[in-house]
């Protein structure tokens, strides 16, 4: 295990972790006492467009994996239009490797409670939804015990802090489809539809929930608006880089001596992060990893020192998307890791396009021939083809997202392909997992 030098450590920045380790962190009085609701009294008594010139100022993008800016999606709400305007809360995370945004709300869920509270009053929302996973029970009882609270206490329901300005929170829980962490298939659930993705234009800002003007933003996104209220936008740039500002929740998980969540400032490389979870596990080398999770696509040893931010990670032609940091070493197999990836996005299709219904189930059969040493050098083919057939085309970015470790672990790792295909590799699944691959 490696100790971090202290230029390393100086890369940590709590900010949205800050009160994870306070005794009772999850309850009202604990968050009080820690600065809680003091933003929501100082945006208050602020009108509510130079709370989103503030956000825009700060340089905020969106904490869900898109990184669009956050100001700027607040400010497309069309104003005195007479419509009711909606606040949602993407709280499904559901893909494998990304857990940022479960432990926030387990531990600090009046973080994101605050941060709904000010963002409504903002874009001049009554009605806010947190839309969360249906698997996520404790967080989910913790969430809703803080918006009873937050009731209690008059942060919450009518006349708020005698502001004059109403607002009701409702903590939804889904049936846990990835699907619905698709912004526009979350608004189709929370109407009680099927979840499915919406064919835009128009876009949820003019015609989101119930037709009506709608933000939908990730917890981490919202959760960052009080610290920003508090501190100002100049403070929020003072972390992370020019044009990725503030700091990141990175979630480490794999071959590490200390997997959890790490918060530092945006920019910080794999390098520094593997230093602060105490280095790779006795008798693993690094091999390949996910800067965003299984729909980004895989990178290398190599980029050890690639900038973990927006345009650092695209430049190294990866995503940064929900920055979960899976780390994988030299006794693990891309081929395998890339084949159990495309089942998942297989099983969570809605079936809604062709690209994506059928392009995965096929992949998955071709993986599995592969990985029964039944391949052949055409397969390869009928991969990268198939890819190119899914992305761009498909209804929303699950398809997208789905081509990424096939056409990534290819390029990185071909030979691996080809080990299995020529004898060298044994067999990793056997002749009845193979049922259904021809």
């Amino acid at each position: 295990m490696t100790t971090p030098r202290p230029e390393t450590l100086a890369k940590l920045t709590p900010v949205l972790t800050k009160r994870w380790l306070s005794p009772d962190a999850w309850q009202i009085g604990t968050y009080e006492q820690l600065d809680g609701y003091a933003a929501l009294r100082k945006a208050l008594k602020a009108h509510p467009d130079d709370l989103i010139q503030l956000i825009k100022d700060s340089g905020l993008r969106g904490r869900g994996g898109a990184g669009f800016p956050t100001g700027l999606k607040w400010g497309f709400i069309p104003q005195g239009d007479g419509k009711p305007h909606y606040l949602v809360v993407n709280a499904d995370e559901g893909e494998p490797g990304t857990c940022k945004d479960l432990p926030l709300m387990t531990h600090d869920p009046h973080a994101l409670v605050e941060g709904v509270i000010i963002a409504s009053y903002a874009i001049r929302a009554n009605r806010a939804y947190i839309y969360i996973r249906g698997e996520a029970v404790h967080a989910a009882r913790r969430l809703r015990n803080a918006v009873q609270e937050a009731y209690d206490k008059g942060y919450l329901g009518r006349n708020i802090l005698r502001s004059g300005y109403d607002l009701e929170l409702v903590v939804h829980s889904g049936a846990g489809a990835y699907i619905c962490g698709e912004e526009t298939a979350l608004l189709d659930s929370l109407e009680g539809f099927r979840g499915q993705p919406r064919l835009r234009p128009p876009f949820p800002a003019t015609h989101g929930l119930y037709a009506s003007p709608t933000v939908v933003n990730n917890v981490g996104t919202i959760a960052s608006v009080p610290p920003i209220v508090l501190g100002g936008a100049d403070w929020w740039k003072t972390m992370g880089t020019e044009k990725s500002s503030g700091p990141m929740i990175y979630s480490l998980s794999g071959r590490i001596v200390n997997p959890g969540q790490f918060e530092c400032s945006m920019g910080v490389t794999l390098r520094e992060l593997l230093e602060l979870a105490g280095g790779m596990q006795p008798g693993h080398n690094l091999r390949f990893w996910t800067p965003g999770g299984s729909s980004t696509p895989l990178l290398a040893a190599e980029h050890l020192d690639v900038p973990l931010d927006f345009e650092g990670v695209a430049a190294a032609g990866s995503i940064l998307g929900t920055t979960a940091t899976q780390i994988f070493s030299d006794q693990d197999c891309p081929v395998y890791a890339t084949y159990r990836w495309l089942e998942f996005y297989h099983h969570e299709s809605c079936g809604k396009c062709t690209p994506c219904r059928e392009g995965n189930y096929w992949m998955v059969r071709v993986y599995r021939r592969i990985l029964a040493g039944q391949g052949t050098h055409e397969d390869l083919d009928t991969l990268l083809d198939t890819c190119d057939n899914i992305l761009g085309r498909s209804f929303c970015g699950l398809g997208d997202g789905a081509t990424s470790s096939v056409t990534s672990s290819l390029k990185y790792f071909k030979q691996d392909y080809l080990d299995y295909i020529e004898g060298r590799t044994a067999p990793k699944l056997s002749d009845k997992q193979l049922v259904g691959a021809h």
